[in-house]
Formats: C-alpha cells, structure tokens, sequence
C-alpha cells in the first residue's frame, strides 16, 4: 500500500511541477514606429532606425516573479508591422523588408523578414521571425531596430508604421 501511495505522490509531483513550470513562461510586448521617407528610393535598400526602446526588463522580469538571471530563453514569437499614416495605405510598395536588432556590447541580428511582400497586402503586415535566442538583447536596458527595405513604388507621402513585437520569455524554475 505504501508503494501506491509514494508512486501517487511521484505522479501529482511531476504533475505539479509542470504547472510551476507555466507560471514561469510569459510574454513582452513593445511597440515602435518608423517613418519610410516619402520617394525613399525605388528597387534601392535603404534602412530606416527606430529609436532606442526601453526593455523595462527587470520590472518585466518581477513582475512574473523572476530576475535576469533566472532568464533560460526570449524567442520573437511574433512581429507585425501596421500602417498608421496615411490612412487607408497598405503595404503593396514593398518588395522586401528585413528587421535587425542590437544593442549595447552585442552583435546586430536579423531577427525578422518578409522576402517577398504580396502586391495584394493589405495595411498589416506579419514577418516571418527568427528562432534565435534574444535573451541577452532583451536583457539590457534597451535595444534598437534597424528596418532594411526595398520598394517597388515611389512613395508619394511619409509613411508612418508601427512594429509590435511579441517576446516569449521562458525562466528558470525557483532558480533549478
């Protein structure tokens, strides 16, 4: 009987440990916007910056009840651009996007893509992601972007976009 008993705690234990391992899994969201210059060029790359965007990390991070160093993995899950102005544009004047990363002391990184955009797109575009490991980006103060298109059309006006990416944070265990 004893035997059933500890197998029985052997099993919820386990159990239980994967629902601990939940709670430590969350996601970051941040949002930036950059500005494709007006006659920007046509079938040239050119790269456009956003400015240096605050991680907020560490409250991210103690907020789900983790520090920095408890950090196993970040992973972009998703990355979508959105036309803010003008209104009732798309992104049909794209030929390629690319979508690097950096930050202080560390490497640049293509983190997103879009080889191919659509003729037929419509004003939401959603990249293609990495799955490189991000988490010594997301760990510092902050990092910035760097938007590499191509287009296929002159643009007429400025366009405004925003870049809303997604971040799955994955943490160590109560530090195991």
């Amino acid at each position: 009987m004893k035997k059933y008993i500890l197998i029985l705690a052997v099993m919820l234990g386990l159990g239980g440990c994967d629902k601990l391992d939940e709670l430590t899994k969350f996601e970051m969201d941040y949002k930036q916007r950059v500005v494709i210059p007006a006659s920007a060029g046509m079938d040239l790359p050119f790269d456009v910056f956003t400015p240096k965007t605050e991680t907020n990390s560490s409250s991210e991070f103690a907020v789900n009840d983790t520090r920095k160093d408890l950090i196993e993995e970040i992973v972009l899950r998703k990355l979508t651009l959105s036309i803010i102005s003008p209104e009732g544009e798309d992104f049909s004047f794209l030929e390629s996007i690319t979508v690097f990363m950096s930050a202080e002391d560390l490497p640049e990184i293509k983190i997103a893509w879009n080889d191919e955009v659509s003729a037929t797109v419509g004003g939401v575009l959603e990249l293609e992601v990495s799955d490189d490991d991000l988490k010594e980006y997301i760990k510092k103060d902050s990092y910035s972007l760097r938007v590499n298109t191509v287009t296929d059309e002159l643009l007429k006006s400025d366009h405004e976009i925003e870049i809303a990416s997604i971040f799955f944070v994955d943490a160590k265990i109560l530090g195991l």
